[in-house]
């Protein structure tokens, strides 16, 4: 079995696996050591790790080469935040894709918001970049798919419009070839349940402070529960308290 099935494998409606997102090796070997079954890392907390701003501001090679070093680090199988793909799409995106598959990885997050912009891209045209990236990376890789929808709209504007919106989008990118479908920023339990019953993909939310619990979540029906930049901002709160009670 490989690690492109054991990962697969892993995405089951109501029992889902958590990933509680690295940022370099050493946070992913001991992500590793706690009994987790797949390592991710999160764009957010690689790029404030290493001094960046996120939405890319990593630079391509660097981020290439960290998660190589995560990939070596951890017997695991590795999915890595690739935000956009650094590029609209493609020769330049199947390239990209194809040199973050040689990094060991076996899956990544690939977002539809316009990089940089409050946009995302037309359904057909993320469709578009979903083909060219996946002619790089090649046909076992996970690619999950990432809507911003949530992210860009406020919490009171989720509502069933904006989940059909993320319906259209989600069925689409199963068309296209898409292994997961990633909503993150919503928390309404009702309306992922809704998206979870009507897209064919494992569906997958992200852990929010004061939001629904692992068991509600895999009630409403999800497949995989990603912890985002919330490990990172919990360690640097934990490194900022040592350091004033050593100096104190």
């Amino acid at each position: 079995m490989s690690k492109f099935d054991d990962f697969a494998r892993l995405h089951v409606p109501g029992e889902p696996v958590v990933l509680f997102n690295a940022w370099d090796a050493g946070s992913a070997a001991a992500v590793a050591k706690s009994g987790a079954k797949a390592i991710a890392t999160g764009s957010a907390s690689v790029s404030m790790a290493n001094g960046y701003g996120d939405a890319e501001e990593v630079p391509l090679d660097f981020a290439l080469a960290n998660a190589e070093r995560i990939v070596k680090a951890v017997e695991l199988p590795v999915t890595i935040d690739f935000e956009g793909g650094y590029a609209s799409g493609g020769e330049q995106l199947t390239a990209n894709g194809k040199r973050l598959a040689e990094t060991g990885a076996i899956g990544c997050n690939f977002e539809d918001q316009v990089v940089g912009t409050d946009g995302l891209y037309e359904v057909g045209e993320q469709a578009a970049r979903i083909a060219a990236l996946r002619a790089g990376v090649g046909k076992q890789f996970f690619i999950n798919l990432r809507t911003d929808l949530f992210l860009k709209a406020p919490s009171d504007r989720h509502d069933a419009s904006l989940a059909e919106q993320a319906i259209e989008r989600g069925k689409a990118y199963a068309d296209a070839g898409a292994n997961g479908f990633f909503i993150p920023g919503l928390g309404d339990l009702s309306l992922v349940e809704r998206i979870t019953n009507a897209v064919s993909l494992p569906v997958n939310a992200m852990h929010l402070p004061g939001g629904p619990s692992r068991a509600q979540w895999a009630g409403a029906g999800i497949a995989r529960v990603s912890h985002g930049p919330f490990p990172f901002m919990d360690m640097q709160k934990w490194l900022t308290q040592q350091a004033a009670a050593a100096l104190a």
